[in-house]
């Protein structure tokens, strides 16, 4: 791997657990075993790592949205990719990070803020219009309300004083959160695909 490659994702995993105010660009450097001229060498500064860690972050979790999208049998298998694709990004994270985001990193934080309302909002309507037409969700379903309720809910993990850290996995949180969301929106056929999805991921 590149190291520029290791460099990102060293900080990811620093700043997704402790945040980024409390992560510095000598902890990073002692992690990777590295000099900080080789950190300075490859990122002007904090700003500029972090940026770059939340773009290269985003643009995987959508390639692997889209990816989720092609290999799905139906929409419901689709969500549940995503879901266990959101798992593993989620896995450790401190909901600190993304308030330490929107606090001292506006440029970094206004890509997630376009990821989530352009690319997020943009999937998930395209799941509802899917599940329509394979007879998994109601077809009077109102896809505008319900695109951006989802969007909104999926952002609810990281607000600590919905869900403090000490007292909930965020991994949890949204798959709870997105199965209430399903049911919520399918027909009976869509109802017995997610039992069958649900047994497939934790056989009895």
């Amino acid at each position: 791997m590149e190291v520029q490659e290791r460099i990102l994702d060293t900080a990811f995993n620093l700043f997704r657990q402790y945040g980024t105010r409390s992560i510095t660009m000598d902890d990073i450097a002692v992690r990777m075993g590295i000099s900080k001229k080789t950190l300075y060498a490859h990122f002007a500064d904090k700003s500029d790592l972090v940026l770059n860690v939340m773009s290269r972050h985003l643009k995987l979790m959508e390639d692997q949205c889209i990816e989720g999208r092609n290999n799905s049998r139906d929409a419901i298998e689709e969500l549940f990719l995503v879901m266990k694709m959101l798992e593993e990004k989620l896995r450790n994270m401190n909901p600190v990070a993304m308030m330490d985001l929107q606090k001292f990193h506006a440029k970094a934080f206004q890509l997630f803020e376009t990821h989530r309302k352009v690319f997020l909002l943009q999937t998930i309507r395209e799941n509802l219009e899917r599940g329509i037409r394979e007879g998994l969700y109601r077809p009077d379903l109102d896809l505008d309300i319900l695109s951006h309720f989802r969007v909104a809910s999926s952002m609810f993990c990281f607000q600590p004083e919905l869900f403090p850290m000490n007292g909930y996995d965020m991994t949890r949180v949204q798959r709870v959160l997105l199965e209430h969301f399903l049911y919520g929106v399918v027909t009976e056929k869509g109802y017995q695909e997610i039992e069958r999805y649900k047994t497939k991921d934790h056989p009895k």
